[in-house]
């Protein structure tokens, strides 16, 4: 069983692709708090907070998609890594294109890895049942 505790940030600006990854996450029966953010920007804020509103609690992984307006994945992947509170998030890269991991040169070592939107495997299943405290 996966702690429910442990929320799941999906950076993702397609809503047809947000819906798949609901639909895969409740096919793997992951019922853990989804918090989504159409891009970069966005999912900065959520994961830092503001005045009025507190960060994202750990523990948490992130959903990452790569093609995003403002600001794209391998951007936001920079500006994370960078940033002493967030540099330890666990990231795993969403995509459809078989060349991903190409896309992301030099990040290789930055995130926990990569998964097709809509295949969720035990792997990733592992990796979240990794983060109980």
């Amino acid at each position: 069983m996966i702690a429910d505790q442990i929320s799941i940030l999906l950076v993702e600006d397609d809503d047809l692709d947000a819906d798949i990854v609901r639909r895969s996450l409740s096919k793997q029966k992951i019922t853990n708090p989804l918090v989504r953010a159409r891009d970069g920007l966005e999912a900065l804020k959520i994961l830092r907070g503001s005045e009025s509103q507190e960060g994202l609690k750990r523990p948490y992984l992130i959903l990452l998609d790569l093609n995003m307006p403002r600001m794209s994945g391998v951007e936001f992947l920079d500006e994370i890594r960078q940033d002493e509170q967030l540099r330890e998030s666990m990231i795993f890269v969403l995509s459809t294109l078989p060349d991903a991991p190409g896309l992301l040169e030099g990040h290789e070592k930055e995130i926990t890895g990569y998964l097709t939107k809509g295949a969720f495997s035990e792997t990733f299943v592992n990796h979240l049942n990794s983060l109980k405290p």
